[in-house]
């Protein structure tokens, strides 16, 4: 693999907000775009990381989607990909050489999905829904009315629209209006307005209450009689502690075996997810998706270095970089709810101490900025190492039980 290449990714949306995939990419040292040898190693890279040979597909339902050239469509890595997960972006220009056109008709037919861009769509002609199954279509708020009359004709066709540049929830919406399928943008960083925040839901309180309690290591008949206080979250509980998942060897009935079978430091790991997904203000599905995924991440990050019992402090602290956010406070006055070790506050609102360059990375891989080669040099980790992290982390998020 490239010594010098970093995975970076952007989460694609559907009109439901729902995250439906990736899209992958390198982030070189140099400048320029990729070589077909570097293209193809991306796809090798993912196919090795996330398609187990046990387990399968580790990223469930979600579907990547990669960049790709001529010279790389009858790679054997495409082979080890489950197709139907599985889409190669291609310029549309690509397809007037005839070779490439019928080895894109020949993976279409395996199930492989390709997606253009840089098409005209009212040159792509009939044959588009053969040759594609998702097209690129730039989206520009000026003139909705023309760009409705553009997309006709791959409605028309049955192949699916990919709207980018979405960078607004408003041109969100505007695309959803306009029939599109789905949306890449910065909207994985930017929480959905329109739910004024005034404090806490009753759901966060209880559980920022237990999460002090288990910090304290407090009985277990104290937590067990706080959690009595929110049917759905001792539900919630009871559901994940008997998950097939988490592998109990029986059936557990009670909220204090339960408590006691978790233990006190996944405890604090659980409550830490539910936190995140218990907002209701701001309420975006790819806002908390990206809080679990870069909470992962910064803690593998930080495994080669840091000692073991510290994974807990760096996955806390990218679940909260995020929770300002979720919750639409103010970081100040979320770090007042709750108290974290310094070394976590000095991170949340400085980016300094020893915690804070991990949790940089962690937040460069979700941004083609050019600063993950950078980060990752100054705390001595591989691109390689870097690359692994990032995709076990997007597969850890999509096998919770939360």
């Amino acid at each position: 693999m490239n010594d010098s290449n970093f995975i970076v990714r952007e989460p694609l949306l559907d009109p439901r907000q729902r995250v439906v995939g990736y899209e992958l990419s390198w982030q070189k040292n140099a400048c320029g775009p990729s070589t077909d040898a570097e293209l193809e190693e991306l796809i090798a890279f993912v196919a090795d990381n996330v398609n187990h040979e046990d387990h399968g597909w580790l990223l469930r339902d979600k579907v990547l989607f990669l960049d790709a050239v001529p010279a790389m469509l009858s790679t054997d890595a495409l082979y080890a990909m489950p197709p139907e997960r599985t889409v190669l972006t291609l310029k549309a220009s690509d397809l007037t050489d005839p070779d490439t056109l019928a080895a894109v008709q020949g993976l279409r037919a395996g199930g492989v999905g390709i997606s253009l861009r840089d098409g005209d769509l009212a040159h792509l002609g009939d044959n588009l829904k053969m040759s594609a199954s998702f097209i690129e279509v730039r989206f520009a708020g000026a003139d909705v009315a023309a760009q409705a009359r553009s997309y006709s004709t791959a409605k028309q066709s049955g192949v699916r629209m990919v709207g980018r540049p979405v960078s607004t929830w408003e041109d969100f919406d505007a695309c959803a209006a306009l029939g599109l399928d789905a949306f890449v943008g910065k909207l994985h960083l930017t929480p959905r307005p329109g739910n004024p925040v005034k404090g806490m839901n009753p759901a966060q309180t209880i559980i920022l209450q237990l999460m002090q309690m288990v910090k304290r290591n407090d009985d277990i008949p104290k937590l067990e009689a706080v959690l009595k206080r929110d049917p759905a979250l001792s539900y919630k509980l009871m559901r994940f502690i008997n998950s097939v998942g988490f592998g109990a060897a029986r059936e557990i009935q009670t909220l204090r075996q339960a408590i006691a079978m978790l233990g006190y430091a996944p405890m604090y790991r659980w409550l830490t997810l539910l936190l995140a997904t218990a907002s209701t203000s701001g309420y975006s599905p790819v806002l908390m998706e990206t809080a679990v995924v870069r909470g992962r991440l910064t803690e593998l990050l930080g495994a080669k270095s840091l000692p073991r019992g510290e994974g807990e402090n760096l996955f806390v602290l990218g679940m909260f970089s995020l929770l300002d956010r979720l919750l639409g406070l103010p970081m100040s006055e979320v770090l007042n709810t709750i108290q974290l070790p310094d070394d976590v506050v000095e991170a949340l609102m400085t980016g300094g101490g020893k915690y804070g360059p991990y949790l940089a990375l962690a937040e460069a891989c979700e941004l083609n900025s050019g600063l993950v080669a950078s980060q990752a040099a100054a705390l001595d980790i591989s691109p390689v190492e870097v690359n692994k992290a990032h995709l076990s982390a997007l597969a850890w998020a999509q096998n919770l039980a939360i």
